[in-house]
């Protein structure tokens, strides 16, 4: 069950909040990837295509955030953001599933 209400964002530069989608971008489709979770291979075919697509966002956000000076990633600032808008979830999608005991 969710909370009542979530946690705010924190405070990001518009660069910080275009990173952040475009990372949650490329771990959601790494997720639909993933071959240790079931799935079929069209639905991971479709995702490995979109992920050139999402990767070169990615790529683009941190180039702006070069660009423009933001040399630094303020990690503990982004790993909130992350969490507010489901990061750890969405990740673990990611990760390979604990064994089995077979």
């Amino acid at each position: 069950m969710l909370p009542d209400e979530l946690p705010p964002l924190p405070a990001l530069t518009r660069a910080e909040a275009e990173l952040i989608d475009r990372y949650l971008d490329v771990v959601d489709l790494l997720g639909r990837i993933n071959p240790a979770l079931y799935g079929d291979t069209y639905r991971g075919l479709r995702a490995a295509q979109a992920l050139v697509g999402k990767a070169t966002a990615l790529r683009d956000a941190l180039a702006v955030m070069h660009q423009r000076g933001e040399t630094e990633l303020h990690a503990g600032t982004l790993a909130r953001a992350l969490r507010v808008l489901d990061g750890e979830r969405r990740a673990a999608r990611v990760m390979l599933p604990p064994e089995s005991a077979s």
